[in-house]
Parts: C-alpha cells; sequence; structure tokens
C-alpha cells in the first residue's frame, strides 16, 4: 500500500478504505490469505475509487478465501441478529394534537417483512389523493380528483394507518380473556349522525365521523349507549361483508366507486349504503367499494356524496 501510493496509484482515501477492510477480517486469519487480500484490493484501486472499494472490501474474502469467508460470514450474521434481537425497540407518544409519534429498532427480517406489508397497501404508486386536501385548498369536488404523486414517505404513512385498521382482533393475543379490540363507546344519536366525540376505551377521544367509519371495518367494537348512558349494542353479528360478497363487489364494482379514482378492488373497503350505525344491513346490493381515502371522504361530516345511475360516487364540500 505504501508503494502503491508512493507511485501515485491510489489516494490517501482508497487507502483509508482498504486498512478498514482488512481491520474487519476474522483476527486469526492465516497471514498468506491477509497478503492476498490485501493485493487485490490494491490492484482494485487502480480500476475503482473509494466507494467501490467499501463494497469490494467488504466480499474480499470470497475472493482470495471461499472457504473461510462462508464459515465467517455465517457466523457474523448469527451475532448479527442475536444483538439485533436484543436491542429490539419500540417507543410512540401521544403529541398533544391528535397524534403519536414514534420510532423503532427491529432485526432486519421484521423489518424488511414490515416493509413489503407496508409496500402492498401502498400500491399502486400513483395514489388518487384530492387536490383541496393537498394543497390546502376549499373548492367543491365536483370535478374528477387529480392523480397526484405523493411522497415516499407519506404514502408509506398512510399505509401503515391501513394496516394497522384493517389488523383483525380476532387473529391477536388475547388479554384478560378479550381480544386486544380497541372500544369505542358514544350515543346513540351520534352514531346515527351527530357529531358529539366518542370515546376510546383508553379515555382518549376521536371525531363521530371516524367512528362510523371504522364501524365499517375490523379492529373495533362499537358500544352505543342510550339516554340513561345504558349499553344498547355491543357489536352486531353479520356486520361485515364476507369473503364472497367482497369478490361480488370487485367483480361488478371493478375497484372504487368514487368517480376518478382507479384503485384496484383490492386497495378498497367494503362501505355500507345504508350505515352500519344506522342499522343497515350487510347487503350486497346496499355495499360498494371504496379506496380508504374516499371511505374518509363519505365519513367526513364536512362532505356529501351522490351516487348516480353509473354506481359512481361524486363529493361535494358542504356549503
Amino acid at each position: 500500500m505504501r508503494e502503491a501510493l508512493g507511485r501515485g496509484e491510489m489516494v490517501a482515501e482508497q487507502a483509508s478504505v482498504i486498512c478498514t477492510a482488512l481491520d474487519e477480517l476474522p483476527d486469526d486469519l492465516d497471514p498468506s490469505v491477509l497478503e492476498q487480500a490485501t493485493k487485490a484490493l490494491v490492484a482494485y484501486a487502480e480500476v475503482h475509487d473509494a466507494k467501490a472499494l467499501r463494497v469490494l472490501g467488504r466480499r474480499i474474502l470470497e475472493v482470495v478465501a471461499p472457504e473461510a469467508a462462508e464459515a465467517w460470514e455465517a457466523e457474523q450474521l448469527e451475532r448479527e441478529e442475536r444483538e439485533a434481537e436484543k436491542s429490539a425497540v419500540f417507543r410512540m407518544r401521544e403529541d398533544g394534537h391528535g397524534r403519536i409519534k414514534g420510532s423503532f429498532t427491529v432485526p432486519l427480517l421484521a423489518g424488511q417483512m414490515l416493509e413489503r406489508a407496508l409496500l402492498a397497501f401502498a400500491a399502486p404508486k400513483h395514489q388518487i389523493a384530492n387536490r383541496a386536501t393537498d394543497e390546502g385548498e376549499h373548492e367543491e369536488q365536483d370535478e374528477a380528483p387529480v392523480p397526484v404523486r405523493r411522497p415516499t414517505a407519506q404514502r408509506l404513512g398512510a399505509a401503515f394507518v391501513e394496516l394497522v385498521e384493517r389488523l383483525d382482533p380476532h387473529d391477536l393475543p388475547k388479554a384478560g380473556g378479550v381480544n386486544a379490540t380497541v372500544v369505542v363507546t358514544m350515543t346513540l344519536d351520534s352514531l346515527k349522525d351527530g357529531l358529539v366525540a366518542a370515546t376510546l376505551d383508553t379515555g382518549d377521544r376521536i371525531s363521530a365521523s371516524t367512528a362510523r367509519r371504522l364501524a365499517c371495518e375490523a379492529g373495533v367494537v362499537p358500544v352505543v349507549l342510550g339516554g340513561k348512558s345504558q349499553p344498547l349494542d355491543v357489536g352486531r353479528a353479520k356486520r361485515y361483508f364476507t369473503p364472497a360478497q367482497r369478490i361480488a363487489m370487485g367483480i361488478r364494482d371493478g375497484g372504487c366507486t368514487a368517480r376518478g379514482c382507479d384503485a384496484p378492488p383490492a386497495m378498497c373497503h367494503a362501505h355500507h349504503d345504508d350505515p352500519w350505525s344506522c342499522h343497515g344491513h350487510t347487503d350486497l346490493d346496499r355495499g360498494r367499494l371504496l379506496c380508504p381515502f374516499h371511505h374518509r371522504r363519505i365519513h367526513d361530516p364536512e362532505y356529501e356524496s351522490d351516487v348516480g345511475a353509473d354506481n359512481q360516487v361524486t363529493f361535494h364540500r358542504r356549503t
């Protein structure tokens, strides 16, 4: 390396990368193998910059001693995986403005499994987003929504929300004899069409429109109270559309039924035209597919919706 530097065949940054790569090799490596690795990296430095050398340095043992490299890599991976499992952490906290922020560190495999799940919910890449929502405008939504490429972080954030809301509590471990289910308590009037906030079993509050939207999907149990705060209804049988009904909707609707939206059936929720919260039935003729964005919109009290003769939903901002 000194000779190569003296002849100007490599620069100091390349030499530093080579030293780092050699230092990371096993301590009990045969001196002859170490010499071969050094000569190989010096030769690579004649045609590769420091960035490429860094990549080559991580795999140099595979070039000069493949058998030793295989055993060393297996040992390295096992040690890394053990350390990753020990260092797994998850933190979350409320910010006081209706959001929870957090961070996590998980092993590589678990992280990639989560990423795959989020990418499935985030597809298609060109999401249909409402221009008024993204740009802060307040015009009526008589026109078809405009396709907008949302930032990756925002798209994955929406996908994470979708993933959590779609978790089936029956597949989760039980605590205290019941499934890990969020219980939403609200009055009958508010569940039907009111604006009074609903209360979670944690004591936190959510809007009535959000509670009505979640009543269409698995993951929450609505507890409806009468005038004397007595439970009138705790869940209801056949609240969710069956897999067969979902397949039939997909064939019939072809995807989201909001006008101008091209979200495929797999990305959509099954929505009750006659709200389940108002004792509507889970019938195929009175159900439709809506993507998560438009499912939120149809439950948003700031908008009203019209279903055309073509079964497409048009949204208008209330004045």
